[in-house]
């Protein structure tokens, strides 16, 4: 029997109250490989990577787990990865091992929004809905996925909505893959829209800013005079902007790679309006229209894509291309 590896980050679901608060507990981690079911499932194996809350999540961290999953499916032993995480940064790190982990092999990311001593903690059921996912035979070239709920997402499409309630993923404009029915899998379809960039470093230096009504486009030009060496602007609408941040980004493009994303979570921005600020000006002036469903996820791709190359033609390919695709290499 192949085994799977439950790597361990912290978050909600290794946290228990205290009289100050939730806090991440010592032994958090390691109860999480005590969920009763586990091992009439499968052979489990635990690698505890850190014990810390999502927020404190880096991308210099992200590259490391990437490696250490990378390494954990090089493994003939080893069926699949299930990654326990915070929520708050969890959509981010799983899109993040997307991108830059190569396998067929299921890895799925779960978590909880309960903690351990709270009244119905959602972590366990979680954990073990997501053991069943990675050993499922129909899980195979499924991709990073997200299990909670007894739902299952694709690492790029979902996204937190909820602060506090237990059915906080969703995949909006998507829905779920699939599934988790008692002991059954169901998938009810696949992800085409996956792609894998191959590198052998990242770049931090990335930034992402919000646009507003009356932005003079100040912003902007900080971030790049603060060095940043790729922005992720969040627009409005189909990836349009006030004039006067379309000035701005005009001034430091030569400086910055500059990639803009809706404030919409559904559909695509697109060169559609061409009055000034509007996307089709955006793109003239050498702005990356970004087909990510969101702009933090626009931001771990751009990360990764800086990492590969700073040729900002190549990088317009990795956002930019609407062909459905399984898997691309660029």
């Amino acid at each position: 029997m192949k085994k799977v590896v439950i790597v361990t980050t912290g978050g909600t679901i290794a946290m228990a109250k205290t009289h100050d608060g939730v806090v991440p507990f010592s032994k958090g981690n390691s109860l999480i490989t005590q969920v009763p079911g586990l091992s009439e499932i499968t052979e489990i194996e635990h690698v505890e990577f850190a014990n810390i809350p999502s927020p404190y999540m880096t991308p210099s961290m992200m590259w490391e787990l990437s490696k250490l999953v990378q390494r954990l499916v090089n493994r003939e032993d080893v069926a699949g990865v299930v990654i326990t995480h915070g929520t708050d940064t969890l959509e981010e790190t799983s899109y993040f091992l997307d991108l830059t982990v190569k396998t067929d092999k299921p890895i799925v990311f779960t978590a909880a929004m309960r903690n351990i001593n709270e009244l119905g903690t959602d972590g366990p059921r979680n954990v073990l809905s997501s053991v069943r996912v990675a050993v499922s035979g129909k899980s195979k070239g499924m991709g990073v996925m997200v299990c909670l709920n007894d739902e299952i997402h694709a690492a790029r499409e979902v996204t937190k909505t909820y602060t506090s309630n237990v059915a906080t993923f969703d995949s909006p404009g998507y829905g779920p893959l699939g599934i988790v029915d008692e002991d059954e899998v169901i998938f009810f379809r696949k992800p085409l829209m996956r792609m894998h960039i191959d590198t052998d470093k990242i770049e931090e230096r990335v930034a992402l800013i919000k646009t507003f009504t009356g932005d003079d486009g100040s912003l902007l030009k900080v971030a790049a005079d603060m060095g940043y060496r790729g922005i992720v602007l969040e627009g409005f609408g189909r990836g349009n902007v006030p004039p006067e941040v379309a000035d701005a980004a005009s001034d430091v493009i030569d400086k910055v790679v500059i990639v803009i994303t809706s404030r919409c979570f559904k559909g695509r921005v697109l060169d559609v309006y061409a009055y000034k600020g509007g996307g089709a000006d955006l793109v003239k002036r050498g702005v990356i229209l970004g087909q990510e469903v969101s702009a933090q996820k626009a931001r771990i791709k751009l990360i990764i894509a800086l990492g590969k190359t700073h040729d900002r033609e190549k990088i317009r390919k990795y956002f930019e291309s609407s062909r459905v695709r399984k898997e691309m290499d660029i």
